[in-house]
C-alpha cells in the first residue's frame, strides 16, 4: 500500500530528517570523526524507518520531489550568482588540471562498468547504466539516458535500473568522501587554516558554501533582491531547457540554472556595477543544498535497491572501490598531495559517485573540522556541476557507439 506525502508534509519530514542528522553527528562520534555529512545520516535513518515500514506492513511511503527539484536548482543557482569573473579566475590552472582528472575517470568508470557487465553475461550497455551515466551523471542523466536505452538499445527496465544505481551512488558517494578525505590527512599530515570558521568573522573573499553552520546577517531587503535574483535564474533555466530542447546544445535544467546565475551575476557586477548581497545568496544556497539531499534520502526506497540483480550489486561495489583508489592514488596525488586536494578528493567521490551537491556536503564535512580550503570551494561546484555534465554527455555517446 502505497502513502503519498504531499509538498507541505515533504518539507515538514526533511527539516525532521537534518534536525535528526545533526543530533546524530553531534552525539554519535564515529559520525564526526569519519565526516559523514548531516543530511546522509539523516536521510539513511529515515530510509530505514521506511523499509522497515515496507518489510513489516507492506506500506511504501511516497514523497513529493518537486520541491526535492526545485531546492536542487536553487543551489545551482547559488553556485551561478557566487562565481562572477574574478572568482573564476582563481580557479586557474587548478580548474584545468582537476577537469583533466575527471575526465579521465568518467573514461575509467564507464570502462570497468563495461568490462564487468561482458565478464558477468550481461549487455555491456548496462555497465555504463552501473556507470558514468547514473554515478558521475545522477538521477537527471539516469532518467534521460534510461528512456534513450530502452527506446533504442531494448534495454528493458533501463529508468528504474539507472535510478537504483544512482541512488545507491548518491549515498556511498556522501559515505566514503569524508573518512577517505580525513585519512589523506592524517596519513600525510597535513593542515588546513586556523580556525573552523565557526567562531569568529569569515575572511573576505571566503567562498559561499564553505561553513554551513556560520551565522550570517541578512537583512529583509536583501532577502527580497536575493528571492529576485533566485527567481530570474530558475526562470533562465526554464526558459532555455525549452528553447534548447532536441538541439545540439540540449542540456539539464540545473546547468542552465547555474548558467543564469553567473550570466547575471556577472552583468550586475560589471554592467550595472551592483553590489550583489553574498551572504543571502549563501543562506540560501546552504538551505537548498540540505533540503535537497534530505528529500532525496527521505525518498530512497531500499527496497528496490534490495532487488537489484547480483550482478549488478558487484558491479556497483567494485565501482567504488575504483572511486576511492582512484580519488587517492590519482586525484590527490595530481592536485598537488596537499590540504586542498584532500578536500578536493571528498568532492570528487561526492559527484563521482553522486551529485554535486554530496560533493559540497562532503567538503563542508571536512572543512568545518580542518579548516578553509578555498581552492576546492571554487573548483568542485564549477567542475561538477557544470563541466562534467558536457563531458559526460559526449563520454557516454562515444561508449553507447562502440558498445550499443
Amino acid at each position: 500500500m502505497a502513502i503519498q506525502f504531499g509538498t507541505y508534509y515533504t518539507l515538514i519530514f526533511a527539516a525532521i530528517v537534518l534536525l535528526v542528522g545533526k543530533f546524530l553527528v553531534q552525539r554519535i562520534r564515529w559520525l564526526r570523526e569519519f565526516n559523514i555529512p548531516e543530511p546522509v545520516a539523516g536521510g539513511l535513518v529515515a530510509a530505514l524507518i521506511s523499509w522497515g515500514l515496507n518489510v513489516t506492513t507492506g506500506v511504501q511511503p511516497s514523497f513529493d520531489t518537486s520541491l526535492q527539484t526545485a531546492f536542487m536548482l536553487v543551489f545551482f543557482s547559488s553556485i551561478g550568482l557566487s562565481a562572477n569573473f574574478a572568482k573564476l579566475r582563481e580557479g586557474g590552472m587548478g580548474l584545468i588540471v582537476f577537469l583533466l582528472v575527471v575526465v579521465v575517470f568518467i573514461v575509467v568508470q564507464n570502462s570497468v562498468g563495461v568490462a564487468l557487465a561482458s565478464v558477468l553475461g550481461l549487455d555491456p550497455l548496462i555497465g555504463l547504466i552501473a556507470g558514468s551515466i547514473t554515478l558521475v551523471g545522477g538521477h537527471g542523466t539516469a532518467g534521460a539516458w534510461g528512456q534513450v536505452l530502452e527506446n533504442q538499445h531494448g534495454i528493458r527496465g533501463a529508468v528504474t535500473l539507472g535510478i537504483a544505481c544512482a541512488t545507491f551512488g548518491l549515498v556511498i558517494g556522501g559515505l566514503i568522501g569524508g573518512p577517505l578525505a580525513k585519512g589523506l590527512i592524517h596519513r600525510n599530515n597535513l593542515h588546513g587554516p586556523q580556525g573552523d570558521g565557526i567562531h569568529g568573522a569569515l575572511e573576505a573573499g571566503t567562498p559561499n558554501f564553505e561553513f554551513p553552520h556560520k551565522t550570517r546577517l541578512i537583512t529583509a531587503d536583501a532577502t527580497i533582491e536575493t528571492l529576485a535574483l533566485f527567481a530570474g535564474c530558475l526562470a533562465f533555466a526554464e526558459f532555455m531547457t525549452h528553447f534548447t530542447a532536441g538541439t545540439a546544445v540540449q542540456l539539464p535544467t540545473f546547468v542552465w540554472a547555474l548558467g543564469g546565475g553567473v550570466l547575471i551575476r556577472n552583468v550586475l557586477d560589471y554592467v550595472f556595477n551592483f553590489e550583489v548581497f553574498d551572504r543571502a545568496i549563501d543562506v540560501f544556497g546552504n538551505a537548498g543544498l540540505s533540503i535537497y539531499l534530505a528529500i532525496a534520502l527521505l525518498s530512497l526506497k531500499l527496497w528496490e535497491l534490495a532487488g537489484l540483480a547480483g550482478p549488478l550489486v558487484i558491479i556497483l561495489g567494485v565501482q567504488t572501490v575504483v572511486m576511492a583508489a582512484y580519488a587517492a592514488f590519482v586525484t590527490f596525488r595530481i592536485m598537488g598531495r596537499n590540504y586542498d586536494a584532500a578536500v578536493l578528493c571528498a568532492g570528487h567521490c561526492g559527484f563521482g559517485m553522486g551529485a554535486t551537491p554530496t560533493a559540497v556536503a562532503n567538503m563542508q564535512a571536512i572543512t568545518n573540522q580542518y579548516g578553509a580550503s578555498h581552492k576546492a570551494f571554487l573548483i568542485v561546484p564549477m567542475v561538477g556541476a557544470f563541466f562534467i555534465d558536457l563531458v559526460n554527455a559526449v563520454a557516454i555517446q562515444v561508449f553507447i557507439k562502440f558498445f550499443g
